[in-house]
């Protein structure tokens, strides 16, 4: 969005200069060309001084229904133990990268039937 300010902002300066060039005695042409050189100082400097946005972060809570027992993660490739801190919620898919490998993969759930 910062590129398309400042694109915008040369555009009027560069007709804020057309009139004051092109003014040939005319007052009221500089003074059209003098707001226009104001207007795209104006753009810049608020470009500027806006704030950044920051960046949102989202927990995803999980409830889950029943009994839940936890289970002792391996490593499919390595066998290394792992832990929550390897977990990682991508697309409502759960993925979990291996610290020894590298090796990362998604957890399917095996059906229960």
């Amino acid at each position: 969005m910062e590129i398309v300010t400042y694109l915008i902002a040369a555009i009027v300066a560069f007709f804020g200069f057309m009139f004051v060039v092109g003014a040939q005695g005319q007052l009221i042409r500089v003074v059209v060309g003098v707001i226009l050189f104001a207007a795209a100082g104006v753009l810049i400097y608020l470009t500027r001084v806006r704030p950044k946005k920051e960046e949102i972060t989202h927990v995803q809570k999980i409830d889950l229904s029943g009994d839940v027992q936890l289970e002792h993660l391996q490593c499919r490739a390595c066998g290394g133990a792992l832990s929550r801190d390897n977990i990682e919620v991508k697309a409502g898919a759960i993925f979990i990268e291996c610290p020894y490998c590298g090796s990362s993969y998604q957890i399917e759930e095996a059906p229960k039937w």
